[in-house]
């Protein structure tokens, strides 16, 4: 039974033990196929899915102990080939650690938030010593921690409607759950400053051309045919080339143009699963001893960063549960729809003045704080 604070808050358990019993994290055995298509008896591919769609996939506590344990039967398993990681629905893969959780129960306890980070380095860690190829396949947003648990995967497979971005410095923290590890390793120096400081979310089709994924294929379906993002696609045009060729007046017909083009359509999966079975049966036709070693060979560039900072990361990431994560996240977990950032510039001008941080200057901060000034 778990104990409880003074305030009677019961105190969430970090130990590892048995799966809670919830479907939060689903694990489901489908089989390997010949080239041909044909089911194979007796050799399978792990689905391990995140199944929280109603808060965009996020992890739990609970979920982090559940993927942990899910990686490791996967990587146990004798007629396990490969291990596909992703969500529920075609919304997200996962947006990271749940904001609902993080806002009311971790904010202003970095003593629970260290054994937290203890768990989700594990679970990044599970995913890093698999001893089967782990694919992710992304379904959808891969943002913050959800970005860093899909880096930590050997190939990423997605639907092209998809973002990628990480949230570290916009909402309170900084991105040391793996991306500051991953990201120079992947896309490069230069990029990887891009997305780890501004916290921009990239396309999926950015993603595929800086070397984040290893294929994208469509999910819009007009008329029965798949067709590219058109938002994507007008988007890029713009951004990329427009801002001296096109103008801002074209600009603005060409959004319009794509988002009318995604009215028409539906969100169909389907290709995208073809896609990753096909990657998946593969490895069917590979030795498996081989195959492990390569993997813990490849591996070692993410592993060897993931290592050599993650003790370190976590402690920060518990100290700064008491100041800039505290009032981040609790901003963050204003509902959708509503300004869900502190005020950025009162938060500067008054570290400025020397004010220190305390739950007067966090409270001031919030949104809610400000609507009700401002009325």
């Amino acid at each position: 039974m778990n104990k409880e604070t003074q305030t009677g808050q019961a105190l969430v358990d970090h130990k590892l033990a048995d799966a809670s019993g919830e479907d939060h994290v689903l694990y489901e055995l489908k089989p390997a196929r010949t080239p041909a298509g044909e089911p194979i008896d007796g050799l399978y591919h792990a689905w391990i899915t995140l199944n929280n769609p109603k808060q965009y996939n996020s992890y739990t506590t609970q979920m982090v102990k559940d993927v942990i344990l899910s990686f490791n039967r996967a990587s146990n398993e004798r007629d396990v080939v490969t291990v596909i990681f992703t969500g529920s629905g075609d919304k997200a893969f996962c947006t990271g650690g749940n904001t609902k959780e993080y806002a009311e129960y971790y904010a202003g306890n970095p003593q629970e938030y260290r054994q937290y980070m203890r768990l989700f380095n594990d679970m990044v860690s599970a995913i890093l010593g698999c001893d089967k190829p782990v694919i992710c396949r992304v379904n959808g947003m891969r943002i913050g921690g959800g970005q860093e648990i899909g880096m930590a995967c050997d190939f990423s497979i997605s639907h092209d409607l998809a973002r990628f971005g990480q949230a570290g410095p916009k909402h309170g923290s900084a991105p040391i759950g793996g991306a500051t590890d991953f990201l120079p390793l992947m896309i490069g120096a230069e990029q990887a400053m891009v997305s780890g400081t501004l916290c921009e979310s990239w396309s999926a089709h950015k993603a595929y051309r800086m070397g984040m994924l290893a294929d994208i294929v469509p999910a819009l379906k007009i008329d029965g045919n798949f067709v590219a993002n058109p938002l994507v696609d007008t988007q890029n045009l713009v951004d990329e080339y427009g801002r001296m060729i096109l103008g801002e007046s074209l600009k603005g017909e060409y959004l319009a143009e794509g988002k009318e083009t995604m009215g028409k359509g539906v969100v169909d999966l389907s290709l995208l699963d073809e896609t990753i079975e096909t990657f998946c049966n593969k490895f069917v036709y590979t030795f498996p001893d081989c195959m492990t070693k390569t993997l813990e060979e490849l591996r070692k560039p993410k592993l060897n960063a993931w290592t050599n900072n993650k003790e370190n990361s976590r402690a920060w990431l518990a100290l700064n549960m008491m100041t800039e994560a505290r009032a981040g996240f609790r901003a963050f977990n204003e509902p959708a729809g509503k300004d869900r950032e502190i005020d950025f510039v009162d938060l500067r001008r008054a570290l400025a003045a020397g004010t220190p941080w305390t739950e007067e200057l966090t409270d001031s901060l919030m949104p809610i704080t400000r609507s009700k000034s401002a009325s």
